[in-house]
């Protein structure tokens, strides 16, 4: 472009003016997230998103590009925030259920159990250890339906379609078990406190026999497609960096981090949900890139159908909810003809369930990584405040680092390889 086009020398004042609008953010402040030379037009601001499908959800991405080359990235995010923590506070324990599903909705049954689990640390409430076999077996399901979805997107972003097909065709026997369970196939709110909703039905030991016979076949079908495959690597390897030290230091977890070289998993350095009696390993990468990141995903569904397996072989006997009258809801056979319960269920459902008054934090290790619930309860049936440690979020902070020096074309697979969802980023 010639030297004396004012597009290039006299509308960088403006275009950043209207960009510092648009983040709701001080020209100042804009200064120091951009280099000195989008002030002279040497680098051209451009907008990705929030309507770019591979920007996996409503992210706006402010990329400042010299040439294609990244020079710096800022994420704008909120364009999906529905209040879902601040509407907890008017919910009683029960009703808050719900909401958590709507945070990662293709991992409802970890968010559940995060809030769940969170509520019952204040109750001090032990959980019946079939209850606690069945969470892990969801819970391993909702793994691999998470990164089914991953995996399929984040080929579909770099050019292979084939993979998408394969995974949504498998996604749907996970489904089928949700929908067996929950009689949802999304926002299945299953996990109740105290344990379950209700135990698990005919047919299900069934339909996860049948996951785990076919899985191992075709995890290995698109392994044939990606792993070694020139174009693939030729996507990944190497693009995206972060090292062990930044990524810790961004507050990066799950496959993200353990990509980096960290050996961090939630189910091993804090055991919930019987987490200890289960054999398995933590993979991890070593170069912290995008192939890394996406070899740590594909070898955590092997230790998901490993743990999926022990869990089915020694499936305890038992209840699947408290036997506490004051937090778990009589059998629906006893309201035809005992007062006593009659009186019991219309007041949990009315006004709910009180908690002590304290504090508590409690995490899982969803698809994405650290996925915390932290409650203040005030001693009444409602929560005084109620916070999501979310892991898409934390993972989100680091893509200005990882995406800098790259071209424009590597940003989908490095915005892919963090798997993020932007209803957990917003909430």
């Amino acid at each position: 472009m010639p030297a004396n086009n004012p597009t290039l020398h006299e509308a960088p004042e403006s275009v950043l003016t209207e960009s510092n609008a648009q983040l709701d953010i001080t020209l100042e402040q804009l200064k120091k997230l951009v280099t000195p030379r989008a002030f002279t037009g040497e680098t051209m601001l451009l907008n990705m998103g929030p309507q770019h499908p591979s920007t996996h959800g409503v992210l706006r991405l402010l990329l400042e590009l010299d040439g294609e080359t990244i020079v710096s990235c800022i994420p704008d995010i909120g364009f999906l925030h529905t209040g879902i923590e601040k509407t907890h506070e008017g919910k009683t324990y029960s009703k808050g259920i719900p909401l958590t599903d709507r945070i990662d909705y293709l991992a409802p049954l970890s968010n559940n159990l995060a809030y769940v689990g969170c509520v019952e640390k204040l109750l001090d409430l032990e959980v019946p250890l079939r209850a606690q076999y069945i969470r892990v077996i969801l819970l391993e399901l909702t793994r691999m339906n998470s990164h089914l979805v991953w995996l399929g997107t984040h080929a579909l972003d770099i050019g292979a379609m084939s993979v998408f097909l394969y995974c949504m065709r498998e996604r749907e026997m996970i489904l089928d078990v949700y929908e067996l369970v929950a009689g949802a196939r999304m926002m299945t709110s299953y996990f109740r406190v105290g344990g379950l909703w209700r135990d698990i039905p005919p047919g299900f030991t069934d339909l996860v026999q049948k996951i785990l016979d076919v899985f191992p076949e075709r995890l290995l079908e698109y392994e044939k497609l990606l792993k070694d495959n020139p174009m693939w690597k030729e996507r990944t390897v190497g693009i995206g960096v972060i090292g062990k030290e930044d990524a810790i230091a961004y507050g990066m977890t799950g496959p993200s981090l353990r990509g980096s070289g960290v050996n961090y998993d939630v189910r091993k350095a804090y055991p919930y949900s019987s987490y200890d009696q289960f054999e398995f390993s933590v993979p991890v990468g070593s170069n912290g890139d995008v192939y890394d990141r996406y070899r740590c995903r594909m070898e955590e569904f092997h230790q998901s159908l490993k743990i999926i397996e022990q869990a089915m072989k020694r499936l305890p006997a038992g209840p699947v909810m408290v036997d506490n009258r004051k937090i778990a809801p009589p059998p629906k056979h006893e309201i035809a003809y005992s007062m006593e319960s009659l009186i019991h269920h219309f007041k949990l459902w009315t006004e709910g369930f009180s908690v002590p008054e304290g504090e508590a934090y409690f995490a899982v290790e969803s698809g994405k990584g650290e996925f915390g619930c932290y409650i203040s309860a005030n001693g009444g049936p409602k929560p005084r405040r109620v916070h999501f440690r979310a892991p898409s979020l934390c993972n989100l902070q680091a893509l200005p680092r990882m995406s800098r020096g790259c071209l424009i074309a590597d940003m989908v697979a490095i915005v892919g390889s963090i798997d993020i969802v932007l209803g957990e980023v917003d909430r």
